[in-house]
């Protein structure tokens, strides 16, 4: 019998079937397309999703979107939430884009970290809220070009860390940084490669959601791009860090875990991309709501387990275990 008729792939990540949750035509204010939301659940159990939204000139800036049970019944801002300022802050000038939020205990306070887009290309910037209505802005933290960053929602060793996306010589990885105070950065260290050769993950790497604390680690969801001849592909791996030791990687799995399938993922303005920059983590501690940009046209929503991709990786990760060389 051949591998064909015997092997059997169950879906790690499943579409809800309201997808895509979000689109353009949704919104109280004409837009070209909205995607890419980093994703947080309030005190009063509402979603909240603050949206990169793409004007009509190709320029972006941030809205709100909340919804009571995180799919449907969206009440979105009806002007933009967070817009680029670039008279003071001269790195937006070309717009602010692919935010992730992370909710930091300590400072009773969400941290919000974005990609500032200036004529010197993408770098990160940070902003802090209690309540997604008024931002105190850090400004630019990390200079071009960098993008994909997030905050770790508690201190190590003292430190702030964050992981970004920086374009360095030796290429598109993710790299680890550390502050006191969350404006100056330093302790810069790689991570996680992108692989070489024909990987799915071998042309460049970025952190995807925010990283999720588990009993075992860091998990962290990021996604790979490959270049094809039709252009590139957008597609999600999953890696596990130490939780005190953020910068060792313990686990890597090999193969992707979730690419586009579905019409919306595959047909958009960027065709073939899935991206999610943010999630929620219902009451039970263990189902992961991932929202994800499709396409570059559309948010859209997926779930799955945290002991699952826990799993996953157990099961996926042996040949980065044995074959660290191909690195």
């Amino acid at each position: 019998m051949s591998l064909a008729t015997t092997a059997s792939y169950a879906p790690l990540l499943l579409r809800h079937p309201a997808n895509p949750i979000l689109t353009g035509k949704d919104w109280p204010y004409p837009i070209n397309s909205v995607f890419n939301a980093g994703a947080t659940r309030l005190a009063d159990g509402t979603t909240l999703l603050l949206c990169r939204v793409e004007d009509r000139r190709g320029l972006s800036h941030l809205c709100a979107a909340r919804s009571q049970n995180g799919v449907d019944g969206w009440q979105i801002d009806p002007e933009p939430t967070l817009r680029p300022e670039p008279k003071d802050h001269p790195e937006e000038i070309w717009g602010i884009e692919d935010p992730r939020i992370t909710f930091v205990p300590e400072l009773e306070q969400y941290v919000v970290t974005y990609t500032s887009y200036s004529r010197g290309g993408p770098g990160v910037s940070l902003a802090l809220t209690k309540d997604f209505r008024t931002f105190e802005r850090y400004g630019v933290i990390m200079p071009p070009d960098d993008k994909d960053s997030a905050v770790l929602p508690r201190k190590i060793d003292g430190y702030w860390a964050l992981i970004h996306r920086p374009m360095t010589p030796l290429g598109a990885h993710m790299w680890i940084s550390y502050s006191p105070d969350l404006r100056h950065w330093g302790r810069h260290r790689l991570i996680l490669e992108a692989r070489r050769g024909a990987w799915w993950d071998a042309n460049k790497i970025g952190l995807s959601t925010p990283p999720i604390e588990t009993p075992r680690g860091w998990l962290m969801l990021y996604h790979g791009v490959r270049q094809t001849p039709s252009g590139c592909l957008y597609r999600l791996g999953l890696a596990l860090f130490d939780l005190e030791n953020p910068q060792k990687c313990s686990l890597r799995g090999d193969s992707w875990m979730f690419g586009p399938e579905a019409d919306y993922e595959r047909h958009g303005d960027v065709n073939d991309v899935v991206f999610p920059c943010g999630y929620t983590i219902d009451p039970d501690g263990d189902t992961i709501n991932i929202y994800y940009g499709a396409a570059d046209s559309a948010i859209a929503l997926a779930r799955s387990s945290i002991r699952a991709m826990l799993d996953w990786l157990d099961a996926n990760a042996k040949i980065e275990r044995r074959r660290s060389e191909d690195l």
